[in-house]
């Protein structure tokens, strides 16, 4: 095939027009003003708390707008060693390392981790960025079952004993909103001689009896080796970490190549982050009205008989199958100023489009009830 400039972007075209026939054209999405956002991830309503911006704006003006370099050559602040500390704590954890992003840590640590000669056992649907980062480190990946322990366990039993083995799972499932079952993975991969490492991003700050995720402290570094993070969720900034044992931390810093050559989150972030962590520790009452707007939603929804998954998480997902039909409900929802995830293949299987509802601790009643009525109406349209 010919390399010119003509024939790149004939190809570029060409997958272009594919994606726009498949109905799969993929759009940034503005947030108007006024809408009402059922879309992101911003869980405790923390995004927006001027009182994050005014620890990143006082972070600016004492620390500087950017770190100005990596975390090994002068971008390692003191504010960077704090909140590490801090989310180390949080998740009872010896220490914890800052990433500029949840996929950087994700692909980081896999790269630092795995090779040839190591045997990788994925949950079916983990985020991409786990998927992505075991195939650059070159590993050797078998994925199983969603949720299946017994799959998982047929699987490293047939595996070489002499190998390394790590289990990589999701917390938080971000497209369907269930749990994994991480007392039950820490147990196989103990009868194994296995690793496990479990990525929390839509688990931290939400579950867990101090918003320390489904992992957090009621499942140690013993069951646990490697716990991620990340801060632009819950917590309403942005970054990631990695939390575990001395050992691994110090292997991540000499390794990490996304650790090692990219430049430090900025000071204000940070400061930032700690802010957030302080309202996470102060006001409880965040996760307990989100945990009452999930209820709720979901006992209303019911009444109505719209189909919701089984998710007591603040993601739940409305399966409609075609991607025609979520792409219809997405722009019926946002004329009524209601802003809603619409997700189609490759993110999620053939035939499982959906729309990806999420509450956060700051939705009115009114606000869902508004929800309800027009996810009613167009199931009502949609059965007729």
């Amino acid at each position: 095939m010919s390399s010119s400039p003509q024939a790149w972007s004939r190809r570029l075209a060409e997958a272009a027009a594919w994606r726009r026939a498949q109905g799969l054209w993929r759009e940034r999405r503005m947030h108007p003003a006024g809408m009402i956002d059922f879309a992101g991830n911003d869980y405790l309503g923390l995004a927006g708390d001027p009182r994050l911006a005014e620890a990143q704006a006082a972070g600016a003006r004492r620390f500087g707008s950017g770190a100005g370099a990596s975390h090994l050559v002068s971008g390692h602040l003191e504010i960077h060693e704090a909140l590490e500390q801090r989310l180390a704590d949080l998740v009872g954890r010896p220490r914890a390392l800052l990433f500029s992003t949840g996929y950087m840590a994700n692909l980081g640590t896999l790269q630092a981790l795995c090779d040839s000669d190591t045997q990788v056992f994925q949950d079916r649907l983990n985020h991409a960025s786990l998927l992505d980062g075991a195939k650059l480190a070159g590993a050797r990946s078998r994925r199983f079952h969603h949720r299946d322990l017994d799959d998982l366990e047929r699987l490293l039993a047939r595996a070489p004993s002499e190998t390394a083995r790590l289990v990589i799972s999701d917390g938080v499932f971000s497209m369907d909103g269930d749990v994994a079952n991480v007392g039950g993975l820490g147990d196989i991969c103990t009868r194994y001689g296995a690793w496990l490492m479990i990525d929390d991003a839509h688990g931290l700050g939400v579950l867990g009896p101090q918003g320390d995720g489904c992992v957090g402290r009621a499942h140690g570094a013993d069951q646990v080796a490697v716990l991620v993070g990340t801060l632009g969720k819950a917590l309403g900034t942005g970054g990631a970490f990695v939390a575990g044992s001395e050992a691994l931390i110090d292997h991540l810093i000499q390794y990490a190549r996304p650790y090692v050559y990219t430049t430090a989150q900025p000071p204000g972030v940070a400061a930032a982050t700690l802010a957030a962590l302080d309202i996470l520790a102060a006001e409880p009452e965040r996760r307990d009205r989100l945990r009452d707007s999930i209820r709720y939603f979901r006992h209303e929804a019911t009444l109505l008989g719209l189909p919701l998954t089984d998710s007591f998480t603040p993601i739940q997902p409305l399966v409609l199958g075609k991607s025609e039909a979520v792409m219809h409900w997405a722009a019926r929802l946002q004329e009524a100023g209601l802003l809603v995830g619409a997700i189609r293949p490759p993110t999620v299987p053939q035939g499982e489009a959906r729309l990806r509802i999420t509450l956060n601790a700051i939705h009115t009643r009114e606000a869902l009830d508004h929800l309800l009525e027009t996810l009613a109406q167009l199931y009502e349209e949609g059965m007729h």
